[in-house]
């Protein structure tokens, strides 16, 4: 059976309600994650997504701030968040969908960025960072039998080949080794498969943001792998693509 999901850091849903609309029609994903959608639930355009086809909705608000959305053509059965830190954030949310007659887990996620200073002693929002990683380490890619699925805005590109500079990006919030080798125990623990590095080999540069600092950041080209999409070993075999959308 034929599946597809996509996982966007949206930064508002309201602002560029039009963009997903486009994406929508573009590429006819069966679900669509957003990260940072920035509104409370009841400002969300359910409409917008609904007119589309995308009826069965899971939204996890914060009014200005971060906040995730599950939109989906396939029957929601059940979500639930998890307040990672006990700090308020609306930045996690699972949905249960079924995919080839049995039950998923999809995990939504929209980790801190971190701040600017990777020094937990001095800035707090990367002392937050490092938390919230910690807390992850708890979850478990199969969950009383149910596999899942973990995708969103990590925050962290984890591999040298997901940087465009490694040596000069070691003290830079994103990747620090602090950070990559958290999010690796993140992993290890919860026996999660990094999907993507599935289909594209570990020495392969890859990218999927961009500073928007940068005048003419195709030109420039200095990126980071920071959204990701994970699974349960029983489901990496059947996700057969990756693309990275860079428009």
């Amino acid at each position: 059976m034929a599946f597809k999901l996509a996982t966007w850091n949206i930064n508002s849903v309201r602002l560029r309600a039009g963009l997903v609309e486009d994406f929508l029609n573009s590429h006819q994903p069966d679900i669509l994650c957003l990260q940072e959608i920035k509104c409370m639930n009841d400002q969300f355009p359910a409409k917008v997504f609904r007119k589309l086809g995308y009826e069965h909705q899971a939204v996890h608000g914060q009014k200005g701030y971060h906040g995730v959305a599950t939109v989906s053509k396939r029957p929601i059965h059940e979500y639930h968040s998890t307040d990672y830190c006990l700090m308020g954030d609306t930045r996690h949310l699972c949905t249960r969908f079924e995919l080839g007659g049995r039950p998923v887990d999809l995990h939504n996620f929209y980790v801190p960025a971190g701040g600017d200073e990777p020094d937990p002693a001095i800035n707090p929002k990367f002392d937050h960072k490092l938390k919230f990683i910690e807390e992850m380490k708890g979850l478990k890619s199969n969950r009383d039998g149910v596999p899942g699925l973990l995708v969103g805005d990590l925050n962290i590109a984890p591999l040298e080949s997901d940087v465009w500079s490694h040596k000069q990006l070691l003290k830079i919030v994103s990747h620090t080794p602090v950070e990559t080798d958290g999010l690796k125990d993140v992993m290890a623990k919860g026996e999660w498969v990094d999907v993507v590095r599935r289909h594209f080999p570990e020495d392969q540069v890859l990218y999927s943001w961009w500073s928007y600092r940068a005048k003419d950041w195709k030109a420039s080209n200095r990126g980071r792998r920071l959204d990701h999409v994970w699974s349960h070993a029983e489901l990496a075999d059947h996700l057969s693509n990756v693309e990275i959308f860079e428009d």
